[in-house]
């Protein structure tokens, strides 16, 4: 398997209780980019999605990382969960820092669960997509009705990448196979804890991947990852840093890290 295709990172990387199991003690917020950087080289912005950029910080942060670091940004809740097209133009024009620093490598589009694949929510992606048409686009759903070779269609004839989630089997969750979309694949890893997915945010990503279980989706994932050009991987199991401990674990078993 090609190692160099998969780009690893985790979705947010400002926790306090990384601070110990992650970020050397006494870490402040300030610091933690600077410290991921130097063992990622990507990360899901998530801040973005409960308020509006500011460019200025993005500089910040286009300018605290390596040359060769990239950011996702995860797209305001306005636009995804509110279905408000009105606030996509602010929210692209913040991220010129990145651009202009070559250092955007998306955006990434997350429905609700109560997103359901309707005529007016089809019609209503149709124009985010077109919205965001000019950046690399992913696409997250939540709800199983997205499982339609209709929406892998719209996809692939807009190369925009399809998330394909690792979550618990739940019914009306959305846990497509892994498919491929576009130039990239996409691969956000949650939890598998059934039980607590619907407990509250605090349980809902308090979750960690077994060696076992990683091996199993780096075997399910290799023979697409030669289909594409790259696949990103983000662990969102966020809680006490399980997702940069599973995430460098992740990277271990591909043969990126020893």
């Amino acid at each position: 398997m090609n190692a160099s295709k998969y780009i690893v990172g985790t979705s947010g990387y400002s926790f306090d209780d990384w601070v110990g199991p992650f970020y050397p003690p006494g870490t402040r917020r300030g610091e933690m980019l600077s410290h991921y950087a130097q063992r990622f080289e990507t990360v899901e912005l998530n801040f973005t999605f409960y308020r509006m950029p500011v460019p200025r910080t993005l500089a910040r942060m286009a300018d605290n990382t390596p040359p060769d670091f990239g950011f996702w940004v995860k797209a305001n809740r306005e636009i995804t969960h509110e279905q408000r097209r009105e606030p996509a133009a602010e929210f692209i024009a913040a991220l010129a820092p990145l651009r202009d620093a070559g250092k955007l490598q998306g955006v990434l589009l997350q429905f609700p669960q109560s997103f359901r694949r309707t005529v007016g929510a089809r019609k209503f992606l149709a124009a985010a997509l077109e919205d965001f048409a000019a950046l690399p686009t992913a696409v997250e759903f939540r709800h199983r009705s997205w499982e339609h070779p209709a929406t892998l269609a719209g996809l692939r004839e807009r190369d925009v990448a399809l998330v394909v989630p690792d979550a618990p089997a739940i019914a009306d969750l959305f846990r497509p196979e892994p498919t491929v979309t576009g130039r990239f694949g996409y691969l956000r890893l949650h939890s598998r804890d059934a039980d607590g997915w619907y407990a509250g945010m605090a349980r809902r990503y308090d979750y960690s991947y077994t060696a076992a279980q990683l091996a199993d989706i780096n075997d399910t994932w290799a023979p697409l990852a030669e289909q594409v050009e790259k696949v990103y991987a983000f662990f969102n199991n966020c809680h006490r840093g399980q997702a940069a401990a599973n995430a460098e674990a992740f990277r271990r078993i591909i043969g990126q890290i020893k």
